[in-house]
């Protein structure tokens, strides 16, 4: 499967996981794309984040490991954070 198809099928489920973290199954919220920062735009919480690792980890299992990607970043990187780059992460996953 070409990066870019696996990426945009990434992007899609991504989306309905964070949907389902923020409480917003109708698609009233903000657009998510690759562009969508989870602090600015989202305006995630720190324990909707953490229902989102463990839903990341549901759906593509250990070989996504959020926790330690995260633990690279410092609090600015961690605030800086938008959808591609956890799109990205997953994509390059076995």
């Amino acid at each position: 499967m070409k990066t870019e198809h696996r990426e945009e099928r990434v992007l899609e489920t991504m989306a309905e996981l964070i949907r389902e973290v923020t409480g917003d199954d109708a698609g009233l919220g903000p657009p998510i794309t690759l562009d969508t920062s989870f602090h600015d735009d989202l305006q995630l919480e720190s324990i909707e984040f953490v229902a989102l690792a463990e839903k990341l980890e549901t759906r593509w299992g250990r070989r996504v490991d959020l926790a330690g990607w995260l633990a690279g970043k410092d609090l600015d990187g961690i605030l800086a954070l938008r959808v591609g780059d956890l799109v990205e992460l997953v994509a390059r996953c076995p």
